[in-house]
């Protein structure tokens, strides 16, 4: 195929930044995205250009490195992360637009490139549990009812890719937030803090400047985990048991 992209470029989060388009010629429908990616920074670089910059990893949709906003949607056409985009969802001719996430609290650093620091402050605010020291405990030793543990996983499967922050009109960070207070809560190890995690979180959430929530719901829509809307419920139950108690204060 050969496709148009139109790709944001920015040198700094000083710099003002501007769409620059490109062509990228014989792109195979296997490629990921970020291969294609990779195919027009080996051109540019070949021609002396500036490559454009974006963030990976993994490449194998686990560690939610990647991400950018394609043709106006997190992740692009297809439920997945970035780097489990292939170019097959694309046609030959089709014009590409391709831009980092947009956010307050995600300051963008270079092209592609924004710093997602926010979310390790959240974590860093009420996202871990007690650990006494010790002999290791015994293998089920504290039973976990399989519904709950069912629903720790699923929370506990958020990557903090930063989808749902993008796709957010509020730029909420509420759905990762929810989500790790979720998976917390949903288990016999995460109750001490409990009450004390809800709020913490929720207050580094909105020092960091994220949105306010107004459930609509786009978040989880774009979730290449396919994180619930009603983890958002969660924690709202969570904050008002915590306020109930006089944890809050």
């Amino acid at each position: 195929m050969n496709i148009t992209l139109r790709v944001w470029r920015q040198r700094s989060s000083g710099d003002e930044g501007r769409m620059v388009t490109y062509q990228v010629e014989d792109v195979s429908a296997d490629m990921s995205f970020l291969e294609m990616l990779d195919v027009l920074n080996e051109k540019l670089t070949l021609a002396g250009e500036e490559p454009v910059a974006f963030d990976h990893d993994c490449r194998e949709g686990i560690c939610g490195a990647c991400g950018v906003v394609i043709d106006g949607v997190a992740h692009g056409p297809e439920t997945t992360t970035t780097c489990q985009l292939h170019m097959r969802s694309f046609n030959d001719g089709d014009t590409i637009t391709v831009e980092p996430w947009r956010a307050k609290a995600f300051p963008v650093v270079k092209d592609l490139v924004v710093d997602r620091g926010a979310f390790d402050r959240i974590i860093q605010a009420g996202g871990y549990i007690s650990a006494p020291t010790g002999s290791a405990p015994d293998a089920h030793a504290m039973p976990v009812p399989k519904g709950d543990a069912d629903r720790a996983f699923d929370a506990a499967t958020c990557i903090g890719c930063g989808a749902c922050v993008a796709a957010c009109p509020n730029a909420s960070g509420m759905l990762f937030t929810a989500a790790k207070v979720t998976h917390l809560g949903a288990v016999p190890q995460g109750q001490p803090e409990r009450e004390a995690r809800v709020v913490q979180m929720l207050n580094q959430h909105d020092e960091e400047e994220f949105g306010g929530c107004t459930n609509i719901g786009e978040c989880a829509a774009v979730c290449p985990k396919g994180i619930p809307l009603d983890t958002i419920s969660q924690l709202n139950r969570d904050l008002l048991g915590s306020l109930a108690t006089g944890s809050a204060e």
